[in-house]
This record gives structure tokens, sequence and C-alpha cells, in this order.
């Protein structure tokens, strides 16, 4: 079997990872958890942590480190983050001929608060948008791909663009929609009816099917797309492909420090697998067992597993749909 050629398209960021014991407190009001801080004070903090990321850079490092061939296409600038996630894209040896970098563009920035269990709260610079109309992404690449990776482009006409030119072409999609995306779910349905593969999270199947289990939300998003894997955190994840369903729990219980890019390396991982022929099961294992690895780490690449790990055996279940 020749080598999949996977393009990810979307959004880069640079990362700044800040932990404090004393500075960061939480408090909770009407349910909702939050992350105090005192007005007018020099903070000490612990520890800072650099790091890059952007869903689409963190899925095609795990694509890259599978053996895989990885490209990203994006816009990014001249600025510090542009070049800082360049550089680490270059050393994971992800083809990066398909980036447009000029000095018109800025990329992506968040600051990471982090609190202990591996929850945080995100600080975010979105960075200069990329419309549909764009004149300097090279659309004509897509058709050299076997399949196409999608997530946080910022609107749905890229989106629509994208997916209508990998349609063209016979290129395979996986969408992980983002916010701008999951805001016009009538829109986004009528997109998936041409992608192959939707990765989403509790949460954002939600904004786009009804359902409150995880089997109730897979069932209801698969008439609009041939494969959908729906996660929900530490209760792990469940997935469908028409005719069978898998259910799978945690690949195995480790503490996390930090969940930042746990559902990236679940949706790469599982298309590291599935674009070569593996199965809906054998796909969902590596991607648990990516994203397991992932949240050990501060940031969302240092913990992205390499070609050759040897998996252990999880919870996991199959019945027919």
């Amino acid at each position: 079997m020749t080598v999949p050629k996977i393009l990810g398209i979307g959004k880069a960021t640079q990362d700044v990872f800040l932990k404090s014991a004393s500075a960061f407190t939480k408090f909770e009001h009407k349910g909702v958890v939050y992350e105090q801080l005192p007005v007018g004070q020099k903070l000490d903090l612990d520890e800072v942590v650099f790091a890059t990321g952007g869903n689409v850079t963190n899925a095609v490092v795990t694509f890259s480190r599978q053996g895989l061939h990885s490209r990203y296409m994006w816009c990014l600038g001249t600025d510090v983050a542009s070049e800082a996630i360049l550089q680490e894209l270059d050393r994971e040896g992800v083809d990066t001929s398909a980036v447009v970098q000029n000095s018109s563009y800025r990329a992506s920035y968040s600051v990471v608060l982090m609190l202990d269990g591996g929850e945080r709260t995100i600080l975010n610079y979105r960075g200069t948008p990329i419309g549909a109309d764009s004149h300097e992404l090279q659309f004509e690449l897509i058709k050299e791909a076997d399949w196409v990776y999608l997530s946080s482009l910022g609107n749905i006409e890229l989106l629509e663009r994208i997916v209508s030119e990998a349609a063209a072409h016979g290129v395979k999609v996986m969408l992980n929609p983002a916010g701008a995306e999951l805001k016009e779910a009538d829109k986004l349905k009528g997109i998936l009816q041409d992608v192959e593969v939707l990765t989403v999270n509790k949460e954002e199947a939600q904004q786009i099917v009804s359902g409150e289990s995880l089997e109730e939300l897979v069932r209801h998003a698969w008439h609009y797309c041939p494969v959908v894997i729906v996660s929900d955190g530490p209760n792990g994840a469940m997935a469908t492909d028409g005719r069978t369903i898998v259910k799978a729990g945690m690949y195995e219980d480790v503490p996390v420090v930090d969940r930042t890019g746990g559902g990236d390396a679940f949706g790469s991982g599982f298309l590291s697998y599935f674009s070569q022929g593996k199965s809906l099961k054998e796909s969902i294992v590596f991607a648990s067992a990516n994203s397991t690895s992932v949240v050990t780490k501060i940031g969302a690449k240092e913990g992205i597993l390499h070609q050759g790990t040897v998996l252990h055996d999880m919870p996991i279940e199959e019945k027919e749909f």
C-alpha cells in the first residue's frame, strides 16, 4: 500500500503555558468554575512553557510521526510566533511548501493559565483571518492529496470552498469543526455530505444534532456523514461507520497534566490508522492511545506518539449498527 498523502488546512498558534500554585485560584459560582486573579499585583509563576499549537498543526505532526506524507497549508506572517510554528513543523518533517508567508499575516497566539488536574483557561488572539476569496491559499494543491484534514478555518465559506474542491477531485475529507463552523449548523449539515469523517466532542455534536447520549449523537450525525466520532473526555468516545458502533473507554488511567491538544491527538490518531485501511476499531484504539499520551505533557505536541509504539488492550466494545 502506498503511503497516504494528508493535507492539513487550518490555523496555527503559538502557545504560552503559565502555571502557578499560588497565583491562580478557583472558585465556583452558580455551577460555573472560575479562575481568579487579584488585580494590581505582581504574581509569581512556577513554570512557563512555550510551545506551538493550533488544531491542524498538532494533527500534521501526528501524521508525520506515523510515517505518512504530511503537508500543511495556511497563511502565516514574519512575526516571532509564525517563525516558531514553521521551524517546529520543519523539525517534525512536515512539508510546509504550501505555507504562504508574508508580513501582512500574523499567527494566532494563546496564553494558557493552567490549573491542577489539567484544566485551564485560554486567552486567545485569533490571528489574521483567511477568507474563501483568498488569492494566496493554493487551493489547486488539494487534488494532490488522498485526504484533507480540516479544523479551525475561521469561517464557513472557506470550509465550503475547500470541501467542494476536494469533492471535485475525489479527495476524502476529515473535519473537526470549530466555533465559526458550528455556529452555522444548517450550512454545516449541507457541507457534511462531502465529508468522509466527522470528529467532534459531545458538546460540539449537540450543536449539530439532537441527542443526550453518545450513541444517540453518533446515530443522528451518521445521517449526514459516513463515519462519525463523538468524544467525551475522560468518559471515552463512540464511533460508527453505519455498519458497527465502537465504544471506547480511556486507553489507560494516567495523571492528566494538560488537556490542550487531546482532541486533536484523538482525531489525527484516528485518521493516521484509518487512512491506511485499518478498521474502525483499530483506528479508535490508536486515537485513544495518542490522546492519552498527549494529556500527560504540557503542550499539544510533546506527547504525540511515534510510529512503532506498541499498543496494549483497552476497554472497547463493538456491536452492529
